[in-house]
């Protein structure tokens, strides 16, 4: 346990959830994060997991309270105050608002407006939906540039692939791929647990899906020693979820314009992240895994690539590929719809509401 890094008024059983465990000798010969602090694994990392859930939890709540359902609230009102004047007004849509006064008020002042139960109704939808994606947003920024950070620490290279299997295995781990690992863990499965808090998806069991099978996959390789693996998957994941909430809080916002080309960014980039990058990463772990890897279970040696540990992974990384491949089906419809309707582009994994299926 940690015990060296904390100051001495901590209680001991808060150790492990408050800093990283197994601290341990650095390798004599470190190729990567040469001055950080190095760690083993162990299962005391699981409190670190529910330390970073806990702080997410509480991270969403304040952001979505204090951030963006009050932007949005007020960004929506604003632009529906604006439009009904120029609707009162019968000044053409865009005109300067508030050049004319209303009538019976002086110095341009106007009539205080009372909006419909349904148009409150629709801008409270909209302002839940662009907080719930407004965190993503923060969310999947964050993860993706600390892993690129981390990618271009390790001794890997994007377009050569056997790099992530040399000199396994790769234990022990600097401190700061070991956070990476971790937190992200911890991402989805707090993802896993609002699900169902959300507003409810079509493809629901989808998403439910995939949350699980990463969250196996992060656990396997975190625990196998795979970790530059790892965190390379995730980059690749966190490439293209940067854009798509970024993409709904335009539309949230009734900027469709820009809505439409985000669309257009995040198809390109799900394209080359997940089914191109993706598949050669679900190539190299078929076949320069074996090749540079001998398949044996030596614990003592942090050594855990058994063939049947092989086998598991290749299984879900090749289920996680194919549940891409789905969701790539319906983002292509989607981006059909926003090149022959403009305006009208809609979220690739739609959602229901009100017993109705809506896209977003």
């Amino acid at each position: 346990m940690n015990n060296l890094q904390v100051s001495g008024w901590l209680p001991s059983f808060l150790v492990p959830f408050l800093t990283l465990s197994y601290p341990t000798a650095p390798p004599a010969d470190p190729d990567s994060f040469h001055d950080s602090r190095y760690y083993a694994t162990g299962i005391l990392d699981a409190c670190v997991i529910a330390s970073c859930i806990a702080v997410m939890a509480v991270l969403r709540d304040i952001t979505r309270i204090y951030i963006t359902e009050p932007f949005a609230k007020w960004n929506l009102t604003r632009d529906w105050e604006r439009s009904q004047r120029e609707k009162a007004n019968g000044a053409p849509k865009g005109s300067a608002i508030g050049s004319v006064p209303s009538a019976g008020h002086k110095n341009g002042e106007h009539a205080p407006l009372t909006m419909p139960k349904r148009d409150a109704r629709a801008i409270h939808r909209n302002v839940s939906k662009f907080a719930e994606q407004g965190w993503y947003f923060i969310c999947y920024t964050t993860n993706f540039s600390l892993g690129v950070y981390v990618h271009y620490n390790l001794p890997t290279r994007l377009l050569h692939l056997a790099d992530l299997w040399l000199n396994y295995p790769h234990v022990p781990i600097a401190g700061t791929v070991k956070f990476y690992c971790l937190i992200q863990i911890a991402f989805y499965v707090h993802q896993a647990f609002i699900l169902n808090a959300e507003t409810r998806r079509k493809d629901h069991v989808q998403m439910m899906a995939h949350h699980i099978l990463t969250i196996i996959l992060m656990v396997v390789l975190y625990a196998c020693n795979l970790t530059r693996l790892g965190c390379l998957g995730m980059v690749l994941m966190d490439c293209a979820d940067v854009v798509l909430p970024f993409g709904k809080m335009l539309r949230y916002m009734k900027l469709y314009t820009l809505c439409d080309i985000s669309l257009l960014v995040f198809l390109v980039s799900w394209f080359i992240s997940r089914h191109v990058l993706a598949i050669f990463t679900v190539k190299s772990t078929l076949v320069d895994s074996v090749r540079l890897v001998p398949e044996m279970w030596a614990p003592e040696r942090g050594n855990y690539f058994s063939p049947l540990v092989h086998v598991a992974l290749s299984v879900l990384m090749v289920s996680l590929e194919v549940l891409q491949l789905i969701w790539f089906g319906l983002i292509c419809r989607a981006a059909y719809r926003a090149v022959t309707c403009p305006g009208l582009s809609d979220d690739p994994r739609s959602e229901e509401e009100d017993g109705q299926v809506r896209h977003e």
